[in-house]
């Protein structure tokens, strides 16, 4: 197995880690505010199976990996009654936020870990580095304001009433952008030119300017 392809298998295993953890926060900040439905459900486990999505968190993102490099995947979502909340309004922007926040805290871990250990063979800089580099991708991506992605909390909660019946018409579809959106931005290479950016500014950040190229 070539180190390209074993550099593959480690980052989507880092993905699929890295996406569990984000959906993991969303069912403990729930219970933190009253909702115990995940917990119920089972789905506080760090098991990965309990959490995993066949399609979304093995068929496609390994598919893509494989063969384009580009990654995209989900797990289950996390189930979260806002009605069972002690502030159901405030509560359901802070449980929804709580995935990318992860995300965040684990960049600064791996950040934190580089510049304490600043390891300078290949495996240990790769792994921390692509670690970093996932959370902080998961981490902007779900703070897109469109449902059903993180982000729509704070939209949500901002929303004037009187514009709810449109909002609600319109939601159970919005799916359907967040999938137009990875398509176009692959196929228009919008989204090489914003990754590379963010990889060549987490990587510099890091201390280890030049690992993801120039």
């Amino acid at each position: 197995m070539s180190t390209e392809t074993k550099l593959r298998l480690a980052v989507y295993a880092i993905l699929i880690g890295s996406i569990i953890l984000h959906e993991i926060a969303h069912g403990w900040a729930a219970l933190a505010l009253g909702d115990d439905t995940a917990k119920r459900a089972g789905r506080l486990s760090l098991n990965p199976l309990v959490h995993i999505d066949p399609f979304g968190s093995v068929i496609l993102p390994g598919l893509m990996l494989l063969s384009t490099g580009f990654v995209f995947g989900w797990a289950k979502p996390v189930p979260v009654n806002v009605g069972r909340l002690r502030h159901p309004r405030n509560d359901a922007v802070l449980t929804s936020l709580a995935g990318p926040a992860t995300n965040l805290v684990l960049v600064a871990l791996v950040g934190v870990a580089l510049h304490l250990l600043h390891p300078q063979t290949f495996w240990p800089v790769a792994l921390l580095l692509y670690a970093g580099l996932l959370n902080l991708i998961l981490a902007c991506f779900n703070m897109l304001p469109i449902p059903p992605l993180d982000g729509s909390a704070l939209v949500e909660r901002l929303l004037p009433r009187n514009w709810w019946g449109p909002y609600l018409a319109i939601r159970p579809y919005t799916l359907i952008l967040v999938f137009g959106l990875v398509i176009i931005g692959q196929q228009s290479g919008a989204y090489a030119h914003a990754l590379n950016g963010l990889a060549t500014s987490w990587a510099s950040a890091a201390g280890y300017p030049g690992f993801f190229g120039p």
